[in-house]
């Protein structure tokens, strides 16, 4: 529920940013391309690729939360040494963050085609078929290294702080 908001709420800043890293588009300030998006394309532009971020997002938190508690429970029963729990988690972390990234990563392939060109990529299945026509499989793990390295690293630092967090405040 929480990633649904977190999608539905930011997604016209998400095609903003993806627009932006795709090197296309030259937008001076977050205002000013969201005007330009929406004057140029109209409100569908902002909110292209909601869909597939959906179908990217909420299995990545959900993939990610069930590997990671499944890998720390596993430390919890074999590593007695508590100090180095952190490094450890650290670990699970990258682990689970690897897993689900590889898992979601034909969603974030769709998402950034439908969020570069909305009036291309209008639809998911149209623009499914037009990705494994151009480059078959492969094509759906385009950028899967600096994807995974990214959301995984973001991923394990996070919960690796709250673990950290968590203990020393006697939350666990």
């Amino acid at each position: 529920v929480a990633r649904t908001n977190a999608v539905v709420t930011l997604i016209p800043i998400t095609v903003l940013k993806t627009r932006y890293e795709s090197g296309l588009f030259d937008y001076k300030s977050i205002p000013r391309g969201l005007a330009h998006m929406y004057q140029t394309e109209g409100l569908r532009a902002l909110f292209s690729g909601m869909a597939p971020t959906l179908i990217r997002d909420v299995p990545f938190s959900g993939i990610y939360l069930m590997f990671y508690t499944k890998f720390k429970a596993m430390i919890n029963e074999r590593v007695y040494d508590e100090t180095i729990h952190p490094q450890l988690y650290f670990v699970c972390g990258l682990a689970a963050g690897s897993i689900a990234a590889v898992v979601t990563q034909p969603a974030d392939v769709i998402k950034t085609h439908m969020q570069t060109d909305s009036k291309k990529y209008k639809r998911i299945m149209s623009t499914v078929l037009q990705i494994y026509q151009k480059n078959g499989y492969n094509g759906f793990f385009k950028g899967i290294v600096p994807r995974t390295l990214r959301r995984t690293l973001m991923a394990a630092m996070s919960w690796t702080l709250y673990e950290t967090v968590s203990r020393q405040v006697g939350l666990r």
